[in-house]
């Protein structure tokens, strides 16, 4: 039951994941664009905008619950 649980979990953060890193502006510009990244008269210039860095908090934390995920089902499989 709770080797279920934990692979139900980790798909959700599987599929996260993929989704968070497609968002994230490459060097000509991504899916973020659409979503208010780089949307200011500085955008270019300041390094990262909010929106950017907020991305990558969220992915990085993503990121680490997935390897979580990843050892749990290491060590309960």
């Amino acid at each position: 039951m709770l080797a279920a649980i934990v692979i139900v979990i980790h798909l959700i953060l599987s599929l996260a994941l993929i989704a968070l890193i497609l968002l994230h502006a490459g060097r000509g510009g991504g899916l973020s664009d659409a979503f208010g990244g780089g949307m200011g008269p500085l955008g270019g210039l300041g390094g990262s905008t909010v929106a950017e860095r907020n991305l990558d908090r969220i992915t990085v934390t993503v990121a680490l619950m997935f390897a979580a995920t990843t050892l749990a089902l290491a060590w309960v499989l």
